[in-house]
C-alpha cells in the first residue's frame, strides 16, 4: 500500500496538467496515517498549506485536529487526509473545473488504494467533486452517502467555516459539528 502511495505521489509531485504548477510552493498530497478505515477528503490547499506541503496545518487544521481529539481520533493513528486538488489556487479562489479534473486522477488512486470504509466529505469543494447532485453542504452534511468500494461518506462542514461560526447554541454549525463526529466515531468503532 505504502509503495503504491509512493508511486502516486512522485507522480503528482511532477504534474503540469493545469496551470496551478506553475504558482504552487509546494504539491500538497496527503497526511496523516494510510489505512483503510478513515479518509478525510478536504478541498484545496491554501496559504499555509502550500507553504508546507501537507494538508491542514493552519487555523483549519488546528481545528480539525481538535474535532477529532475529542472523539478520540488523531491525523497521527486514525485518519487520511487528503484534497480534491493539490495545488493551491490564487488567492484561495475555489478550483475550477478544469483544474479539479486535472487532479482527479491522483484523488481517484488514493481512494482505490486505500479503499476507505468511511469517506469524511470536508466543505462544499469536496461534497461537488464527490456527490455532484447534492445542492449544498448544509442541507447534505451529517447524512452518510454510499461511496467507492462500498464505502460510506458523510459531508461535514469545512472547519475554516466553523471559525466564521463561533456559536456552540443548539443548532449551529459547531453544534451541528459535534453531533456529527460522535455519529463518526460509532461507525469508526464498528470496523474490524
Amino acid at each position: 500500500m505504502f509503495d503504491k502511495l509512493d508511486e502516486i505521489k512522485k507522480k503528482c509531485l511532477e504534474c503540469r496538467k493545469c496551470h496551478l504548477a506553475n504558482s504552487r510552493t509546494n504539491v500538497v498530497f496527503s497526511d496523516g496515517i494510510p489505512n483503510s478505515k478513515l479518509m478525510l477528503i478536504g478541498e484545496a490547499p491554501g496559504y499555509w498549506e502550500d507553504m508546507k506541503g501537507l494538508p491542514f496545518v493552519g487555523r483549519a487544521g488546528q481545528l480539525l485536529d481538535r474535532i477529532f481529539e475529542s472523539v478520540g481520533l488523531s491525523r497521527q493513528k486514525h485518519v487520511y487526509i487528503c484534497n480534491t486538488i493539490k495545488c493551491r489556487p490564487p488567492e484561495n479562489r475555489n478550483p475550477l473545473p478544469e483544474e479539479k479534473n486535472a487532479c482527479r486522477e491522483f484523488l481517484d488512486q488514493q481512494l482505490e488504494i486505500l479503499k476507505p470504509r468511511i469517506i469524511l466529505i470536508c466543505g462544499s469543494v469536496a461534497l461537488n467533486s464527490m456527490l455532484p447532485n447534492e445542492r449544498g453542504i448544509t442541507s447534505a452534511r451529517g447524512k452518510w452517502f454510499n461511496g467507492p468500494y462500498n464505502s460510506k461518506m458523510m459531508p461535514i462542514f469545512h472547519p475554516s467555516y466553523l471559525l466564521r461560526n463561533d456559536s456552540r447554541e443548539k443548532g449551529s454549525p459547531k453544534w451541528l459539528m459535534w453531533q456529527d463526529i460522535q455519529e463518526i466515531k460509532k461507525e469508526y468503532d464498528k470496523i474490524n
